[in-house]
């Protein structure tokens, strides 16, 4: 069996029902509904409508996902992506733009001291053309 270096790709007009396991590297760039479970790296296009668990070693979403996603290692959320459902990562980054709601868990690699949201948290790092209204507008004694 000849072996494979490159990163596989499930392009824009593919849409699976079911589960997805792979080995090294996906790019995921058309829909998806069911479960994605891997040691490797996911990505997921700016295309992808993914719905459903997701659980790898890294990911970075540059598109839509409803559903949870736990990593081993890093979990990237691009400027224009969508992520609802809760997320766990060692390592997490979100990039201005992105919007994501549900609750996130970073944890060390170690296992050791955790940061934790239990919170649910919607993050719209969208630019806004609205003005702040001051907090306190009352008169001063």
């Amino acid at each position: 069996m000849a072996e494979h270096t490159g990163k596989d790709v499930l392009s824009s007009d593919v849409e699976i029902k079911g589960s997805i396991k792979f080995q090294k590297e996906l790019l995921i760039d058309g829909k998806v509904e069911g479960e994605i479970n891997s040691d490797g790296v996911l990505t997921i296009g700016e295309n992808a409508d993914i719905r459903g668990e997701v659980k790898t070693k890294s990911i970075t979403v540059y598109g839509k996902v409803q559903g949870n996603i736990t990593v081993a290692e890093r979990c990237e959320l691009k400027s224009r992506c969508t992520l609802q459902g809760d997320l766990k990562a060692a390592r997490l980054v979100i990039e201005e733009g992105a919007t994501f709601i549900g609750k996130s868990e970073v944890t060390s690699a170690g296992g050791g001291a955790r940061a934790n949201s239990s919170r649910p948290e919607v993050v719209r790092n969208e630019e806004s053309s609205t003005s702040a209204k001051p907090a306190f507008s009352g008169a001063r004694a």
